[in-house]
């Protein structure tokens, strides 16, 4: 609670000053939306006690690879791009922690080292919506993310959709 309340102020400061949300890019690609996706999402029906398949997820693990280490560096160099930051500037990235294979191939198209890029997957695995959040909060603990750095936070997620933010942390 104390971070979550600390970190209200993100949404409240104008300008390009600390405690500043600068940037938010979101993109969809509906027609691979099959490839990674749950065919009947349902709130009434538990998956473990149905052998319904549509309750599950799905995943094209090859196809989402391919378009994640893709549209990853695109929606990260949008945010730079928006903000007129170099990638070498940023303090710190935090990428959705689906696979860490995606972060490094990343890293590697952005031509960043690793060690601005937060990872926290191999303690949790997917942790999915909360991945992001969850990574914020365990780098501000760490002392990786300190007042005034420049964060760049990036998705990519069911249905083929991606976004990044950049903020003054």
């Amino acid at each position: 609670a104390d971070i979550i309340d600390e970190n209200l102020d993100l949404f409240a400061n104008p300008g390009d000053q600390p405690g500043n949300i600068l940037s938010t890019h979101l993109h969809a690609e509906g027609k691979y939306a099959e490839q990674l996706w749950v065919p009947e999402p349902s709130s009434t029906k538990y998956p473990k006690v149905t052998d319904n398949k549509k309750l599950h997820a799905y995943m094209n693990g090859r196809e989402v690879f391919k378009h994640a280490v893709t549209r990853f560096p695109e929606v990260i160099q949008e945010a730079l791009d928006q903000n007129g930051w170099d990638k070498d500037e940023v303090d710190l990235y935090i990428p959705h922690q689906a696979n860490q294979r995606i972060s490094q191939a990343v890293a590697k198209r952005l031509g960043v080292p690793m060690d601005k890029f937060f990872s926290n997957i191999h303690k949790y695995g997917n942790t999915t919506a909360a991945s992001i959040p969850i990574a914020m909060a365990e780098a501000i603990r760490e002392g990786r993310m300190k007042r005034g750095d420049k964060v760049v936070m990036a998705a990519f997620g069911a249905g083929f959709t991606w976004a990044s933010a950049a903020l003054i942390y």
